[in-house]
């Protein structure tokens, strides 16, 4: 028995040690392109282009950095502005609306419910690209190309948060709501004060995946934010790359920049993003 017993201890052992070489695999080819916009980043154009690699450049060019935000022709600080107010703007826009759609469609009994929701997860089912169109022709008979408005208002619908908030709202405790209401709350306070501050873990999870997917959106930006005012920080990416020329340190510190809003934004909440879709149900 001593036998076998300290033959399952080395197999635990090993297996415990292969998981963590495994893991520890995964995070340098996690780190990789983190390390890459640093390196690059920091490094002179003729190191970058060297065939002769080093692991960091013998002289690291600080000035880089100063060089990306001086820049006349990429207005770098305004562009990061701009993604900050729009991703904020999208963010919070899109749980409210999202929310209120889902606590309706969870709790609200009504005859067209089941209506309403498979025609709010049949928008799931479009392109994006057929409703590009519509949309850009909508906003410019607005007036609001070139503006947060038309970089904000056309993106606040999302079926996918709707859908996460309206099924962990149907597992939400009904005793909670049903002791707000004996206390006089109606359906409105009873949300705000009561369902509200016991669904953070999915808020905060739905915000940080609506929060990231704000702040790396391209293609919407580059159509409507025509004006250099209007320019996010993926647009601004995109102006180092021209045909003509590559401005590759510029490009390597402005990526580095623009990912470390993100970075501490999913630092920050990344427990709130597991809790959250854990919560609502969405696995069955």
């Amino acid at each position: 028995m001593g036998a076998v017993r300290q033959t399952d201890d080395a197999l635990v052992r090993a297996g415990r040690a292969l998981r963590l070489v495994l893991l520890i695999a995964l995070a340098v080819l996690f780190l990789i392109p983190f390390y890459l916009l640093v390196r690059n980043g920091l490094a002179a154009e003729a190191d970058i282009t060297s065939p002769d690699w080093t692991f960091f450049p013998s002289e690291l060019h600080w000035s880089n950095v100063r060089e990306l935000f001086a820049d006349p022709d990429v207005p770098m600080a305004h562009a990061l502005l701009n993604s900050t107010l729009i991703a904020v703007a999208t963010t919070l826009g899109t749980v409210l609306l999202a929310s209120l759609a889902g606590y309706g469609l969870a709790r609200i009994p009504y005859r067209y419910a089941g209506a309403v929701l498979t025609a709010v997860l049949g928008t799931l089912l479009v392109p994006a690209a057929v409703t590009f169109v519509p949309s850009f022709v909508l906003v410019s008979s607005l007036g609001w190309v070139s503006s947060l408005r038309g970089l904000i208002v056309p993106t606040l619908f999302s079926a996918f948060a709707c859908f996460v908030f309206r099924q962990y709202f149907l597992g939400f405790p009904r005793e909670l709501e049903d002791a707000a209401q004996v206390d006089g709350l109606g359906p409105w306070r009873t949300y705000w004060l009561v369902v509200v501050p016991n669904a953070r873990p999915v808020f905060a999870a739905v915000g940080t995946i609506v929060f990231i997917g704000a702040w790396n959106s391209f293609l919407w930006p580059l159509v409507i934010g025509q004006d250099r005012d209007a320019w996010t920080v993926q647009v601004a990416l995109s102006t180092f790359t021209t045909a003509q020329a590559v401005n590759l340190h510029e490009l390597f510190v402005a990526a580095a920049v623009s990912v470390a809003p993100l970075l501490l934004v999913f630092l920050v909440l990344q427990r709130y993003i597991v809790a959250g879709v854990e919560r609502s149900g969405i696995d069955g």
